[in-house]
């Protein structure tokens, strides 16, 4: 035998050695049987679809899941008659845990009402493509509130509210169409959330002059320090800025004589000069040589 066929035949040993092995083990561990561990769990409630803000929750619009015990979820409910009849003060997803700090409380109702914070209140804007940003001013973003305001021979835009966040956008009929056609609608009316003092200042500036929202990073918290624009100052603020020029003084001039004061006198008028009257002229009568001539005199 020689070295090549030797090669071939180990190579072949080899070979069926590897195969009858795993074909053994297979069998084995086929034959094993299987143990399961329990894993320790808690039920928790889900969405069991998409739910927009405002929402009543009943029993279709719930699912009971089982959660890992070792990691609890704060706020979370275990019992399907504890969610029940309350409403979201968030919109949730599908399968998206329902906790305690996205439902309103029982008596609260449902709607929009619960999800507005103590202390502030829900104002509406018309708004249209351009004021609404493009329609990129949605629900939980921030935005700062500019008005046009314009007088008698000016108009001035400023910054009236900042970093106000957006409750809704859209109107109830708008949000149904949305959901049903499932792709955007544009919105014409979009609500903030404010206090009570900014939602007096942006309903005056709605009603006297024009309402506009600028989308803002809801990380950037900076207060915007901006004096404003004029239109006197939107061409040339140089010019505008010069004092207006002086008044000729006038002519008439009154006297106020207080009581306890000794009023001062005017000086008497100066008399105007007259020219000096012109001399005098003489006529003398003269003889001379039998003529007579008249001559003048000075």
């Amino acid at each position: 035998m020689d070295r090549r066929t030797r090669t071939v035949v180990g190579i072949s040993i080899a070979g069926s050695s590897a195969t009858v092995a795993s074909a053994s083990v297979y069998r084995a561990v086929k034959r094993s049987p299987v143990r399961e561990v329990e894993v320790a769990h808690q039920f928790v409630m889900m969405s069991a679809r998409p739910l927009p803000l405002g929402r009543r929750l009943d029993a279709s619009d719930l699912k009971r899941v089982g959660w890992p015990a070792s990691s609890p979820l704060p706020g979370a409910f275990s019992r399907i008659e504890d969610v029940v009849g309350r409403g979201l003060i968030t919109a949730v997803r599908e399968n998206e845990p329902i906790t305690e700090s996205k439902v309103a409380p029982r008596e609260a109702g449902a709607g929009l009402s619960p999800a507005i914070p103590p202390g502030m209140r829900a104002i509406s804007v018309k708004v249209n493509e351009v004021i609404g940003v493009a329609g990129f001013v949605v629900p939980g973003a921030r935005v700062d509130v500019l008005a046009t305001v314009r007088r008698p021979a000016d108009a001035v835009t400023r910054v009236l509210v900042a970093n106000v966040p957006v409750l809704t956008a859209g109107t109830r009929y708008e949000q149904e169409q949305g959901r049903e056609a499932k792709q955007p609608i544009a919105s014409t009316v979009v609500t903030l959330v404010v206090t009570p003092s900014q939602a007096e200042r942006i309903a005056l500036a709605a009603a006297e002059g024009q309402i506009t929202l600028m989308l803002r990073n809801p990380i950037d918290v900076e207060e915007p320090a901006t004096p404003g624009a004029q239109l006197a100052r939107l061409i040339d603020d140089g010019e505008a800025e010069l004092p207006p020029p002086a008044r000729a003084p006038s002519v008439e001039r009154k006297r106020v004589v207080r009581s306890g004061v000794t009023p001062v006198k005017a000086p008497p008028p100066v008399p105007a000069v007259s020219p000096p009257p012109p001399p005098d002229v003489y006529t003398v009568e003269a003889i001379r040589a039998g003529k007579r001539t008249q001559e003048t005199l000075p």
